[in-house]
């Protein structure tokens, strides 16, 4: 039911899903000594790493990291990993009509459209290259130096980078280095 609400509906998402990153933060795992609701009852998680620290809600807005997506698909993806399914489908898989994105619920992963795969790739580097705190995996920076040969970038990714440049104030080291020659 609440996917179904979700269907029509456009969101922000992130690519490098919060949750990804926000373990990395202790105020996620052990909570702090400013999370403590108005009960006088600590807590942890999203909600007080929100609170307690800085370079954690510099990535959750980050808008490099932030792409419009249907409801539906993005509540489906929840923080699963990007990957290359196999061509088989299981009874598994989740799939969204014309979207191309299918998500296996089973084995907690997704794989993306081949539109969209540079860009993902492109945006986990960017993530890998500047907030020290989040690290991809081995098998993870493989596939998305893969996707991002395979998958080049293009003058809107460029133009968007621009435009986020201009509004957050900082460059994307990975599509600056990519979009030098881009007309």
């Amino acid at each position: 039911m609440f996917i179904k609400k979700r269907i029509k509906r456009w969101e922000a998402e992130h690519v490098v899903p919060a949750e990804n990153f926000g373990r990395a933060f202790s105020e996620w795992r052990e909570g702090a000594k400013v999370c403590v609701d108005n009960k006088g009852k600590a807590f942890k998680g999203r909600k007080c790493v929100e609170k307690a620290n800085k370079e954690y809600r510099l990535m959750q807005s980050d808008l490099y990291n932030l792409y419009p997506a249907i409801g539906a698909v993005n509540a489906a993806r929840q923080n699963y990993n990007y990957v290359m399914l196999p061509k088989t489908a299981s009874k598994d898989y989740r799939s969204f009509g014309s979207c191309d994105m299918i998500i296996d619920k089973k084995d907690h992963e997704a794989q993306p459209p081949k539109r969209a795969r540079g860009v993902i790739a492109r945006t986990y580097m960017y993530f890998d290259a500047v907030y020290p705190s989040y690290k991809m995996s081995r098998q993870q920076r493989q596939l998305m130096s893969a996707w991002d040969k395979q998958y080049p970038v293009s003058k809107w990714e460029c133009e968007r980078a621009a435009k986020i440049q201009k509004i957050q104030g900082n460059v994307d080291p990975i599509l600056a280095s990519r979009c030098k020659n881009i007309g």
